[in-house]
């Protein structure tokens, strides 16, 4: 077993906390936990106040249209996650240092995670979310690019489809190459691809006659995770150079790296890398459990990655942690 967890006694489960990122969001979300725990209402309006907006309405209203507008699904999901993580510490006991061993998150939840392990406030993650949301809106007009799901194949056969499809064909001109990337990879056969909208339809038709056995276009409002979020990538990278940012608490394992991370300055360039790389979620969870872990918690909306780690790691353990009942559960397990 890796040294990180020598202090685990051998019958005590080994955790890794997990924090979801976009796709997780529903209104209603966190209005159980606000109502249930004052804790929970502290860190909704930490952030309202960070924000000047009162998001945590939009949260527990909606409209779902305003919600997934990625520029306030972003630290929304954060505030959601680190509700539920302070209710566990301030109803609980919960110190997180002691019961986990890792913390990571799907592409925005690498700042909840972050966040979750001390290198960032909650008002300061807040921010910084909103910045990448409104950075990532902004990099490429509206219909210009796209993502679509890929289910049913390997990184591979996915990286083969994109070099594929990437290439623009038009008669009586010299081919061209349009911007086509692996954004995610997510496990079990899912992966995602962003780009050019134009590629993105291409690939559909690709993968079909590759016969893959599901290829669709996402409802996105921008190509996340390729190239084309360059220009978030350098707003983002302006942000993190003026934040401070501690330590964790407990070690990060990196979207774009699929490795652990605990140096300030590492972690802000895998910051910056991330908004254009791909989200290494199956290489990353991978990386937990051969570390040890066999038990993944996620904190706060939806149960999207517990599924993904089930597909991943089969024997691993895995429970979510959003509403009340889930917090009572797991203090009682622990």
């Amino acid at each position: 077993m890796c040294d990180i967890f020598l202090d685990h006694e051998d019958s005590m489960p080994v955790y890794a906390f997990i924090f979801p990122g976009q796709g997780s969001q529903s209104v209603g979300m966190g209005a159980e936990l606000a109502a249930a725990f004052a804790p929970a209402r502290e860190v909704f309006q930490e952030v309202d106040d960070a924000l000047e907006q009162k998001l945590s309405a939009l949260m527990f209203q909606g409209p779902m249209e305003d919600l997934t507008r990625t520029e306030n699904t972003q630290p929304a999901l954060m505030a959601v996650s680190l509700a539920v993580l302070r209710v566990l510490e301030k109803e609980g006991g919960l110190e997180l240092k002691r019961v986990a061993a890792l913390v990571a998150g799907h592409s925005l939840g690498e700042y909840s995670a972050l966040a979750a392990a001390g290198s960032l406030g909650i008002a300061q993650t807040a921010r910084l979310l909103r910045l990448r949301g409104a950075a990532m809106q902004k990099a490429v007009p509206a219909g210009e690019g796209g993502m679509a799901a890929l289910i049913g194949v390997d990184l591979d056969q996915a990286r083969a489809i994109c070099a594929e499809a990437a290439i623009l064909r038009v008669e009586g001109e010299a081919d061209r190459a349009e911007i086509l990337e692996v954004a995610n990879d997510n496990g079990g056969g899912q992966i995602v691809i962003s780009g050019r909208a134009t590629a993105i339809e291409r690939a559909i038709g690709v993968a079909k006659a590759r016969g893959v056995k599901r290829a669709v276009v996402l409802p996105v409002s921008a190509p996340f995770h390729c190239s084309l979020m360059a220009p978030a990538a350098e707003a983002m990278g302006e942000a993190l150079e003026r934040t401070e940012i501690a330590p964790p608490v407990v070690p990060l394992v990196a979207n774009v790296s699929a490795a652990k991370a605990t140096d300030p300055q590492a972690i802000r360039d895998l910051l910056v890398r991330q908004v254009t790389g791909t989200v290494r979620w199956r290489e990353s969870v991978e990386a937990m459990a051969a570390m040890g872990v066999d038990s993944f918690v996620e904190l706060g909306a939806g149960k999207v990655l517990s599924g993904l780690v089930r597909r991943i790691v089969p024997d691993a353990a895995t429970r979510s942690v959003g509403a009340p009942a889930d917090i009572e559960a797991f203090l009682a397990s622990l």
